[in-house]
């Protein structure tokens, strides 16, 4: 398995890698060889997650910056990269959404949506990629956008906007980058179990899955199986892309409709207003 992911012995960084889907995908990136920085607002946090992949036999360096301060991440990498090893990929988890209607949304709601969700990853991946070009080397990104950044985003549309721009930029990115070795793709989670969206009670829990296809709320280990293909060489003719993880959400049309089709005779018809 590990000489058909091609990851055994490669460096990748992860933004975010602390805790939830970042940690789970340093798991798996360890499980299959590869050695793995994580970098995190909380050092305590990346180093307890580097002990434990180290324990599976692989390298793992711990890192804390603010990743909404340029010149603190831009260091981060360059340290990484220096010190660590050359890097051969980068994954980047960091995303939260602020709440409100469009009418109440302020400028400062709009502007921190941006930088937690878009403008990071442009200042992160410029430096790698800068990095890696001038020594003619390959390498793989990935980061982590929403549905929201597929469908609409009512409430949050400051955050569904970023990670909307968060998509398109990875297509320049990919544009740009690819006849140079470096390919760039999208995970875009649905409704994950983290430790910042935990599992609430039974009932709202079974509404939530009544709306998914799949029946469930998805896992941190899902959503990493699915950073850890774009990372691997099982995607090495894939670039650009954004692969939807969500249990069918985005394949399913508004809440509901699958419940209300089926209530539907054969032959009969159903109106929107019904």
């Amino acid at each position: 398995m590990k000489e058909l992911m091609g990851l055994d012995g490669k460096r990748v960084l992860i933004v975010g890698g602390g805790q939830g889907n970042g940690e789970a995908t340093a798991h798996v990136l360890a499980s299959l060889g590869c050695n793995v920085a994580i970098l995190d607002l909380e050092l305590d946090r990346a180093e307890k997650v580097c002990k434990d992949i180290e324990a599976m036999g692989v390298s793992a360096y711990p890192i804390s910056c603010d990743v909404l301060v340029e010149e603190q991440l831009v260091g981060a990498i360059a340290e990484v990269d220096t010190e660590f090893g050359p890097l051969d990929g980068m994954v980047c988890i960091i995303g939260m959404a602020g709440w409100a209607p469009i009418t109440e949304m302020t400028t400062e709601v709009w502007d921190m949506d941006h930088q937690r969700n878009l403008r990071f990853f442009f200042w992160a991946s410029r430096e790698l990629a800068s990095r890696v070009l001038a020594r003619n080397g390959k390498a793989n990104i990935c980061a982590l956008a929403s549905v929201d950044g597929i469908r609409a985003a009512a409430l949050h549309a400051s955050y569904g906007a970023a990670k909307a721009g968060l998509i398109h930029l990875a297509k320049s990115m990919a544009a740009e980058w690819s006849s140079e070795g470096i390919r760039v793709n999208i995970v875009a989670p649905g409704a994950i179990i983290t430790p910042r969206i935990p599992e609430g009670d039974a009932d709202g829990e079974a509404a939530m899955s009544g709306h998914l296809p799949l029946g469930r709320r998805g896992t941190t280990m899902d959503i990493a199986k699915a950073v850890t293909f774009f990372m691997s060489d099982l995607s090495s003719y894939v670039t650009g892309q954004t692969l939807a993880v969500d249990g069918g959400y985005t394949a399913n049309g508004w809440p509901g409709i699958m419940e209300r089709a089926s209530r539907v005779k054969t032959g009969g018809t159903m109106g929107v207003d019904d």
